[in-house]
């Protein structure tokens, strides 16, 4: 182990498995690479945002890098994306991700798609992260139960 490690830090194997997520919110492009660790968990992210060179992509970078750190020292995936769930700033608004319909913005966005690619059901429900399907799903339950207590009450 080099002495700049921590003894809790994970190493990443020189070739990954991983997918990247294209995706627009708000008519703004972005790219978002999670690969796998050796364990084939979560390991690292990376965002590209087509604004190369703009502050606001630097700071879109950071997030991602701060983002890879906290799963290079082995913290649970749900903590880290809890804290991006409803940050709001620009873009945000439509995505062109049935799945993630709208975004207040790329941290949401981000936080989402990786629960939904990442962390198995439980995890997700715990955090209120659904696909599609599973909206539709439950969908005429709820129909169903909130029309009798309209009509009952």
């Amino acid at each position: 182990m080099s002495a700049s490690r921590s003894r809790f830090q994970q190493n990443m194997s020189r070739q990954r498995d991983g997918h990247t997520t294209a995706v627009t919110i708000d008519g703004e492009e972005f790219y978002i690479t999670a690969n796998a660790d050796s364990d084939g968990a979560l390991g690292e992210i990376f965002i590209r945002w087509n604004k190369h060179g703009s502050t606001a992509a630097g700071l879109v970078d950071g997030y991602a890098t701060a983002l890879s750190l906290g799963l290079a020292h082995r913290i649970p995936v749900a903590s880290l994306l809890r804290h991006g769930l409803g940050l709001r700033f620009s873009p945000a608004g439509h995505t062109d991700d049935p799945d993630i319909p709208t975004a207040v913005s790329i941290a949401d966005y981000v936080s989402r798609r990786l629960a939904l690619d990442w962390l198995p059901y439980a995890e997700r429900a715990e955090l209120g992260i659904y696909t599609l399907a599973e909206r539709l799903q439950t969908a005429p339950a709820w129909h169903v139960g909130r029309a009798y207590a309209v009509t009952h009450n």
